[in-house]
């Protein structure tokens, strides 16, 4: 394994300054994952669930399932978190941590593999390098992006705490 490989499965479980993902999203409870802050648009609920969505998006692309590009934005976000149960956000972050585990098993490729390129499924694919290894680090930095929103969200949720990462 290169070194561009073992940074991007790094960044996947949230090695140097990120903060661990799948830590990130265990042990809230459905009540705060589901609520909406005032003056934030989703709940943690909804970023997970959008999460998943581009991370099970992109693994359908590299394997040529040519899954459908959403039509709007809107697409990719779950619409209504507030009725969230235990059960539904334990099944959310279930597939968040087995869609991880994918992407990081992926990365493990042979160079090979990690340098075909992925066939695009909308336009904006043509503007940015495809390959299975550029997908991969789209989405890595995709997810530490909202990683950072939800830890957010937790600390104003005072359901932060210092084992989840950093706090200075």
């Amino acid at each position: 394994m290169n070194t561009s490989q073992r940074a991007l499965i790094e960044l996947l479980y949230g090695k140097g300054a990120h903060a661990n993902p799948i830590v990130a999203v265990q042990g809230i409870p459905a009540k705060f994952a589901g609520r909406r802050l005032e003056g934030y648009p989703y709940s943690i609920f909804q970023i997970v669930g959008h999460l998943n969505f581009w991370m099970d998006y992109e693994l359908r692309r590299i394997k040529q399932e040519d899954p459908p590009y959403p039509k709007h934005a809107a697409d990719s976000w779950p619409s209504d978190s507030s009725s969230a149960n235990e059960a539904e956000w334990k099944q959310v972050v279930t597939q968040f941590a087995s869609l991880i585990e994918d992407l990081s098993t992926l990365a493990q490729s042979d160079p090979e593999l990690l340098n075909q390129e992925v066939k695009p499924t909308h336009a904006v694919h043509n503007q940015q390098s495809s390959t299975v290894l550029a997908v991969l680090w789209q989405t890595a930095v995709h997810n530490s992006y909202h990683i950072g929103q939800i830890v957010l969200l937790r600390r104003l949720l005072n359901d932060w705490k210092a084992e989840a990462g950093d706090t200075w």
